[in-house]
């Protein structure tokens, strides 16, 4: 099976358990295959090491913060191509700009509207050249 057919990999961080399995379980209904990390440190560990379409990461983690782990990745020439979304309840100017400024592609503010997000999510992985969404079954 190839990786179109499983459907593109995306990597959820965010500590809280809740919002782990509801974007877990949108992005799976939607067609996406889902790496989950709970902590900073394991979070970059699975980005290097599995190279995922896309993150969806929070700001505010344990052991690295969201800031850290996106200015380490997008300064890396590995990695930078990778589109990352920021998903945090920190809605400050100075966050938003912070998060732009060290590479993020998006910064979606918690509460968030979920067909909205995989709009973006869809919208981000075409624009890196990644499938917005898998194959389905009996289309070319």
């Amino acid at each position: 099976m190839s990786e179109a057919e499983r459907g593109t990999r995306i990597l959820v961080v965010d500590d809280e358990p809740f919002i782990v399995e509801t974007l877990r379980f949108a992005l799976e209904k939607a067609g996406y295959s889902c790496l989950v990390a709970f902590d900073g440190e394991e979070a970059l560990k699975i980005a290097r090491d599995e190279k995922p379409g896309l993150i969806l990461l929070d700001i505010m983690l344990p052991r690295l913060n969201g800031f850290q782990i996106c200015r380490l990745l997008k300064f890396d020439e590995q990695y930078r191509h990778i589109p990352i979304i920021m998903i945090t309840a920190r809605a400050q100017e100075r966050d938003r700009l912070l998060g732009r400024e060290i590479g993020a592609d998006e910064y979606v503010t918690k509460p968030f509207e979920l067909p909205a997000l995989l709009q973006s999510i869809a919208r981000h992985l075409s624009a890196a050249g990644g499938a917005a969404r898998p194959a389905q079954e009996g289309e070319t």
